[in-house]
């Protein structure tokens, strides 16, 4: 079987978890390689919810291996409780089927601290919504060189200095900066050596458990976390990630070669959200805008917050192909459309005179865009339980084909709910 990257083709929250959770079934070995609990995955099994943030989405399949790699960010706290969640559900979550790259950086106390100083110190206009959850002040460490790797919870020694060495700042930035109360290092380390034993178990060599799988003739999922266009490099910067969320990453967010990767599945939602603060064209402030919200339960699975919708952006929808070259995709929540009497898809956007099909590349350009649509007939049934695409109705398969055509990519998978069996193949 082929190895296959699935990514979001748009703001994150495209139901990437429910495609990994389906992908799954046809690999033996499924890797996260970016990101961190800023981002949820819902899968819905049988009726039973559930919300991971660290954890793959293949540990629901028991016969599957997950990985996490050195691209991701990890707070050891929220991986013990997602652990903890998950075995209350009768979930297999031993070290013999997850294991944690020893290279991964660890989000520690002040990087959370720092995060939600930051945003509280900045006026609503330069908000960017972050989660808070200190994932960018962690990337900033790696960067820097000064982070912590889980593979130092094993050498107390180290793993105290380093905590120390990062407060000497990290305190200063707090209390003369942002007017916050400091941390004292060793509470820090004391939390962070009372974990310890929890992880160790579940540390290894990410990179080399790829190599033994593919060699074994294995097939691998690298599943990443957010969307194209949160990407720190490509999206609507500054309003992104802290990390590359495109497929070229799983390579090195994980530590393997380019050339494992045969197929790369590109998740998108059949209209458009976004969470937090940020450039939205196709964005619907009306009764429309309301029935996507509540039809399509958009709350972001990490944070709660009400996600804003709008029309499907074939625009930047085109980016995100460019940047992935994906092999196929995915679209998810089909179902939400229906009820609406007519559909529009924005086909490329007015900006300064010219026409674009391609987002503008220079910073705050996405705000000074006008979207231009097309209209496509809506459809009245609900398409819940379709499970063909013969059964679809014709309006439904008009808007998918159109989609094709626009995007220049196959839609191989359709998704019109949000059970693992509302799904079904082209």
């Amino acid at each position: 079987m082929p190895n296959i990257v699935v990514m979001g083709a748009q703001w994150g929250d495209e139901g990437k978890g429910k495609i990994v959770d389906l992908l799954t079934r046809e690999c033996d070995v499924v890797v996260r390689f970016q990101g961190g609990n800023n981002a949820g995955h819902t899968l819905v099994v049988a009726g039973k919810t559930f919300i991971l943030h660290l954890i793959p989405s293949g540990i629901l399949h028991a016969d599957k291996q997950c990985l996490i790699g050195n691209g991701v960010v990890l707070d050891p706290a929220v991986f013990c409780l997602e652990l903890d969640n998950l075995m209350a559900k009768g979930v297999d979550v031993g070290p013999q089927r997850i294991m944690l790259s020893k290279k991964t950086h660890l989000i520690m106390p002040y990087h959370r601290a720092l995060d939600a100083a930051r945003e509280i110190a900045k006026s609503k206009e330069a908000k960017i919504g972050t989660t808070g959850r200190g994932i960018g002040p962690c990337y900033e460490d790696k960067a820097a060189r000064t982070g912590i790797r889980a593979a130092d919870l094993a050498d107390f020694e180290l793993l105290r200095g380093k905590i120390q060495h990062a407060l000497v700042e990290k305190n200063f930035l707090l209390e003369k900066l942002y007017n916050a109360a400091p941390l004292d290092p060793e509470a820090v380390f004391q939390d962070m050596a009372c974990m310890a034993p929890r992880l160790l178990p579940y540390l290894g060599d990410v990179s080399s458990a790829i190599q033994t799988a593919s060699n074994s003739g294995k097939s691998i999922l690298f599943e990443g976390a957010q969307g194209t266009l949160l990407d720190i490099d490509h999206g609507t910067y500054p309003f992104v990630t802290s990390s590359n969320t495109v497929a070229g990453n799983a390579a090195a967010g994980t530590g393997c070669s380019p050339r494992h990767i045969d197929r790369v599945v590109a998740v998108v939602k059949a209209y458009t959200t976004r969470v937090g603060s940020g450039p939205f064209p196709t964005e619907l402030t009306d009764h429309i805008g309301d029935h996507l919200q509540a039809v399509g339960h958009e709350f972001g699975a990490t944070t709660g917050r009400k996600r804003r919708c709008g029309w499907l952006d074939a625009v930047g929808l085109r980016e995100a192909m460019r940047l992935n070259g994906p092999t196929d995709i995915a679209l998810t929540k089909l179902d939400v459309l229906s009820g609406l009497d007519e559909l529009k898809i924005c086909t490329d956007y007015a900006y300064n005179g010219l026409t674009l099909e391609y987002p503008p590349q220079e910073e705050n350009g996405l705000d000074r865009v006008a979207p231009r649509y097309e209209t496509l007939p809506g459809w009245k049934q609900d398409i819940g339980h379709v499970r063909a695409w013969t059964d679809l109705p014709p309006q439904a398969q008009a808007y998918i084909l159109r989609i094709e055509t626009l995007l220049e990519t196959p839609i191989s998978i359709v998704s019109v709910g949000p059970d693992r069996m509302q799904t079904f193949s082209k």
